[in-house]
């Protein structure tokens, strides 16, 4: 039987492939067993390094370091105890997976709508000119003397309030946790402390808070009557356009409702049947409304008769004042007799309006 040289050919390359799987099958299995030889050979605290922030916020904790400095957000609200599932044992592991699942809450939208900041090293008073009325010139006739028009101005005032969060956790939790202390205590304050200012930025009455943007905002719609305080899609047409071009053209110009008053306003269409709202298509950017965008702030009124459910304008018109930065702290002494750590997170912060003449408008639910 004669074989061809093709065939023969293939024949050696099919071998030579199969001998080089096995040589490598095999020369995988020696570099596993290698691997798990060196594995074995190390003391099982060599096996878990802990990176460099864990390790320092342990050691902060445990009291060997005095200070820590953290991002600008922290802390949680009760007393937290290895013994007690719910207050600390539940993140105690025999085995355990090393995150904790945290429920979500809601965090103060005003801060997503592009108001302008200030970060301060200290919190004096801070004193903002602004222009209450601009200048205008009229038709003057040959010879005849000149009209004066001079701008008026007014001052905006902002402070430094003070909002903090105490937690107090055991030492048996902060040595045995598997949980990472450093992004929850973060994940935590920042929520908190989130929250306590966001409520003020939306509705505070200036007395001992921040002023709210929806309190010094002016009404640029009220509802119709019998509506129980809801709205029309042209009373949204109306409040938009109340608010002057300037502001209206603004990269910060959107809207703010609470999730309840967006529901409504995706229902709502136009004279040809269009939808007002338009769903983003691109992922971080949001959902948008007559063409601007909308930011969801639980700290908005509901609709209802002679509520201010919505607020439209140009968010950069109103200033944060931030004092000194995050204090983030640790005390052993706090607590000493119960073998607790004391641990604190507080800003000091205030919130204006500061052009008033306009900027940002309203929506008020009409009388019954």
């Amino acid at each position: 039987m004669r074989v061809s040289g093709g065939s023969l050919n293939a024949d050696l390359d099919r071998i030579d492939a199969r001998a080089k799987q096995l040589l490598g099958a095999e020369q995988r299995t020696k570099d596993a067993e290698d691997a798990f030889t060196q594995l074995l050979a190390k003391p099982a605290e060599a096996r878990r390094q802990p990176d460099e922030h864990e390790s320092e916020l342990r050691r902060w904790a445990r009291g060997e370091m005095r200070a820590l400095e953290i991002p600008a957000e922290k802390v949680a609200h009760r007393d937290l105890v290895k013994g007690t599932a719910t207050a600390g044992g539940n993140t105690v592991p025999t085995t355990f997976y090393g995150r904790l699942i945290a429920h979500l809450i809601e965090v103060s939208g005003l801060m997503m709508a592009g108001p302008t900041v200030l970060n301060t090293a200290s919190g004096e008073t801070i004193e903002i000119p602004v222009t209450t009325a601009h200048s205008s010139a009229a038709l003057t006739a040959e010879a005849a003397p000149l009209a004066e028009s001079d701008p008026t101005f007014a001052k905006r005032t902002l402070g430094a309030y003070k909002y903090g969060v105490l937690l107090q956790a055991s030492s048996e939790l902060l040595t045995d946790t598997a949980v990472d202390p450093e992004g929850y205590l973060s994940m935590q304050a920042g929520r908190a402390l989130g929250n306590a200012f966001g409520a003020h930025a939306i509705t505070g009455t200036g007395s001992s808070q921040p002023t709210g943007v929806i309190t010094s905002a002016s009404t640029g719609k009220t509802g119709g009557t019998g509506a129980a305080g809801a709205f029309t899609a042209d009373d949204l047409i109306n409040l938009f356009y109340s608010v002057i071009a300037p502001y209206r053209n603004s990269t910060s110009c959107g809207w703010q409702m609470r999730d309840a008053t967006l529901s409504a306003a995706r229902k709502l269409k136009d004279l040809q049947g269009q939808y007002l709202w338009q769903p983003s298509i691109q992922v971080g950017v949001p959902d948008t409304l007559l063409g601007k965008p909308v930011h969801t702030e639980p700290n908005v009124a509901a609709v209802a008769i002679g509520a201010k459910s919505v607020a439209f304008g140009d968010f950069s018109q109103y200033f944060v004042r931030m004092a000194g930065g995050v204090r983030f702290e640790r005390s052993d002494d706090y607590a000493f007799n119960s073998d607790l750590t004391t641990f604190r997170a507080i800003i000091r912060a205030d919130g204006l309006l500061v052009d008033q003449t306009g900027a940002v408008k309203v929506f008020a639910g009409g009388a019954s």
